[in-house]
């Protein structure tokens, strides 16, 4: 038996940090939305233990890898003894800030609440997820959605108005935890204002969501890599209408409402970037026939 499951990007429009917990982890305040970039999960099932392979050479093949981890802490929690084997096709680049691990470890709980019978809500593989990363949650319950707490306390709201999402990642990755470790909250001078970028989606305001992109972790990344910096002050020159680093980096995010202009922002960035892609929106509309073009 094997299933086959998509799981999508996602970028921050709101990204703030509001203080450090008790248990050490840091209490965050994030509105995500997905976006039409996609692994693809395929899941086997084999006689035991678990296997792993992926298009991807960056990808690990052990308890390193989050979809990994969700198949070790599945069969551990529901005491299968039967095994799985975990094909990846990687379209997310890795260590971008896209959540490409998350989503591949929600993904894997999904693939799994199918292939085993489990009967587990989304809400129950959400806090499954949690045991894995923060970003989890949020990727088992896809769509747009403030995510708080440690990430588990999710609150859907209104899509983001349809248009293109230019994304950009230099060759380096980031370590997310480098990046925690590095920002100091006495030193946060612009916090992002979650109520008002939640009216201007209820109100299907695109300039307004551009105006209201903020990342608080997006200071500490372009300090350390001036190559993201100068990546995100290329796709400003270069006309994209909302810019912002996603997550804690490195990839760069350009929102372009007309295809035209998108093509000429990836065109310009080529030139400074080789992994440039212009993708549409999900955000909990995924079936809009839309989300199926891609710039070629």
């Amino acid at each position: 038996m094997d299933v086959s499951v998509k799981a999508p990007a996602k970028i921050n429009l709101t990204l703030d940090v509001l203080h450090k917990r008790a248990d050490g982890y840091h209490e965050l305040e994030m509105l995500m939305t997905t976006i039409d970039l996609f692994d693809r999960i395929d899941l086997t099932e084999t006689r035991g233990g678990i296997t792993l392979d992926s298009t991807s050479g960056f990808v690990p093949f052990d308890d390193r890898n989050l979809a990994y981890r969700a198949v070790a802490l599945v069969k551990e929690r529901f005491g299968i003894q039967k095994g799985i084997h975990i094909r990846i096709g990687k379209n997310i680049p890795v260590a971008a800030g896209l959540a490409g691990g998350s989503s591949d470890a929600a993904a894997t709980l999904k693939g799994l609440n199918r292939l085993w019978d489990l009967g587990l809500t989304v809400e129950e593989m959400a806090e499954l997820g949690l045991e894995l990363g923060s970003d989890v949650p949020f990727c088992v319950h896809g769509g747009t959605a403030v995510a708080r707490g440690r990430g588990e306390e999710i609150t859907p709201v209104t899509p983001p108005p349809p248009c293109w999402v230019i994304l950009a990642k230099p060759p380096h990755g980031v370590s997310t935890a480098e990046v925690f470790a590095a920002f100091q909250l006495d030193r946060v001078e612009e916090r992002p204002r979650l109520d008002r970028m939640v009216e201007s989606l209820e109100k299907r305001d695109f300039n307004g969501v551009c105006h209201e992109l903020s990342n608080v972790l997006e200071s500490v990344t372009l300090d350390q890599y001036p190559k993201v910096r100068r990546l995100k002050e290329k796709m400003i020159a270069f006309g994209a209408q909302g810019v912002l680093m996603s997550g804690s980096g490195p990839t760069v995010f350009g929102l372009v409402q007309k295809e035209n202009l998108a093509r000429r922002v990836v065109n310009g960035l080529r030139g400074f970037c080789r992994q440039v892609v212009a993708v549409r929106l999900l955000g909990g509309l995924e079936r809009s026939p839309l989300d199926k073009k891609r710039l070629k």
